[in-house]
């Protein structure tokens, strides 16, 4: 534990959602859902204004329609949250060496590391600085917790959401943390937390007087060891500059349970290319290839073949994710596939490139650069036997995500409001313009094609030499949304 809160923890606001507001004029201040958007689809996030009808994320997409049904539902977006989470994090690194990511949108720092606060007053004041940046750089919004340990900082930014700063003075952390719910503490999931409720523990407080000895005896020496810890506060976990991924992987839950096995084959090798376009956006290679099969009894299998060296060569992933599928019996029905590379490393093994057999497909290939692409989409008829691989419909959708970016020769940058019956409707608007107008065209209009998408804010402020350029302290929080505790 620190003298100073001078550990930050940043969590952005909604992220998902709030990008897609700031993207597209029409949805701001509306109901905005993102997820999956199938049958089986779930909440990945949901604006403040879709919360207001009890949608939450983890919830199933189509129990959220039920509660708001008139909201946007949004396939997710995530070249245009990479793009503006590396905007966040460069802030971040400006502030501190240790900038420990936890996802696109969440992260710690070490303020005192950086150099740039060592005082409850440079540490609130950077906090404040840090929003302000934030919302000039990405037109978006983040909470700022600020405390002596990690734990507490995360638990600060949790209470100030949205939009604010919660500063946590170090020596009050016993009596903040006393009224809590159990869950709060880091560890303590619904399971833990209804054996704690059976045992009558129901806040952080309940946990401090029955002591380490009764906690050791409920859930085992570890956790019960660390959690009587975390009740009195303490938390002497270092912010990590590098967290390592060990693994790339993809994975799709299908609509209705797969039972051709010529699908399932074209789903792996399909989902093995995607894994491969993430792998090498890391700039990675990667040496075992694991198959994920959840079948129609919600059984799940794993298998895995560790190959002579690293790779990231389409070809070999999908040979291999194809020779493991041969081991599965998939009868009855496959509900979920997935393909992952592990053993990551930083370079690809040439010699490797053998094992494709000379089948290994050329960069420019659009079926192999386009995950979604198959047969219909380049004008072909369907091998024998793969009539009903993929409808027309199912295509539409992979080419035409709703939410995601388009551009028309005529009427230029828009996206996509939703597709179906052989039509795609799109919103033609861009971050700064005023709400655009919808427009119908069919999926294969020649003139209309994907996009990247547009910068949220078109003229950001340059905080490339921050904070050096800012103020170096400023009195209280002011209208910006921070306080302090006690």
């Amino acid at each position: 534990m620190r003298a100073a809160p001078t550990i930050l923890h940043l969590d952005m606001d909604a992220f998902y959602a709030s990008a897609e507001q700031a993207a597209k004029p029409s949805l701001r201040g509306k109901p905005v859902v993102v997820g999956g958007l199938g049958p089986r689809g779930v909440v990945a996030t949901a604006s403040y204004e879709a919360r207001r009808f009890g949608v939450h994320s983890a919830m199933p997409t189509a129990q959220a329609r039920r509660l708001a049904p008139h909201a946007a539902y949004l396939v997710p977006h995530f070249t245009l949250y990479r793009t503006v989470s590396d905007q966040v994090m460069h802030l971040l690194g400006q502030l501190s060496p240790l900038v420990e990511p936890l996802s696109l949108d969440e992260a710690f720092v070490d303020l005192e590391a950086g150099g740039v606060a060592d005082d409850t007053a440079s540490a609130q004041a950077i906090g404040e600085q840090l929003r302000e940046a934030i919302r000039a750089v990405t037109g978006l919004t983040g909470s700022v917790g600020l405390a002596g340990s990690k734990m507490l900082a995360k638990i600060a930014s949790e209470e100030a959401k949205p939009n604010g700063l919660l500063l946590i003075e170090p020596g009050t952390e016993r009596e903040l943390l006393a009224p809590m719910s159990v869950r709060i503490l880091p560890g303590v999931g619904p399971a833990t937390g209804d054996h704690l409720r059976r045992a009558g523990m129901t806040t952080v407080n309940d946990l401090a007087v029955a002591g380490e000895a009764e906690l050791v005896r409920l859930l085992g020496k570890a956790h019960g060891v660390a959690l009587h810890r975390m009740a009195l506060g303490y938390d002497n976990r270092p912010v990590v500059a590098e967290r390592d991924a060990k693994s790339v992987s993809v994975e799709d839950t299908f609509d209705v349970d797969l039972h051709d096995r010529v699908r399932v084959r074209t789903e792996v090798e399909r989902l093995a290319d995607r894994c491969v376009q993430r792998l090498r956006g890391a700039e990675r290679s990667g040496r075992t290839v694991v198959l994920k099969v959840r079948r129609y009894d919600f059984s799940t299998l794993t298998r895995s073949e560790t190959l002579r060296g690293p790779t990231d060569d389409p070809a070999v992933v999908r040979e291999a994710a194809a020779r493991l599928l041969e081991a599965v019996d998939t009868t009855g029905g496959v509900r979920l596939l997935g393909v992952g590379v592990t053993g990551l490393a930083d370079y690809t093994q040439e010699d490797l490139f053998a094992q494709a057999a000379g089948e290994r497909a050329a960069p420019e290939d659009p079926a192999r650069e386009d995950p979604g692409a198959g047969a219909a989409d380049r004008g072909e008829a369907p091998a024998d036997g793969a009539q009903e691989q993929v409808t027309a419909e199912q295509l539409a959708a992979r080419r035409w995500p709703a939410g995601h970016d388009v551009r028309h020769d005529t009427f230029g940058h828009g996206w996509v409001q939703g597709s179906g019956v052989g039509r795609v409707t799109v919103r033609f608007e861009e971050p700064e313009s005023p709400p655009g107008r919808v427009r119908t065209f069919r999926v294969d209009d020649p003139e209309l094609q994907p996009a990247d998408p547009l910068p949220l804010v078109r003229d950001p402020v340059d905080y490339s030499s921050w904070p050096a350029s800012l103020p170096k302290s400023r009195s209280g929080a002011g209208s910006s949304g921070g306080e302090s505790r006690p």
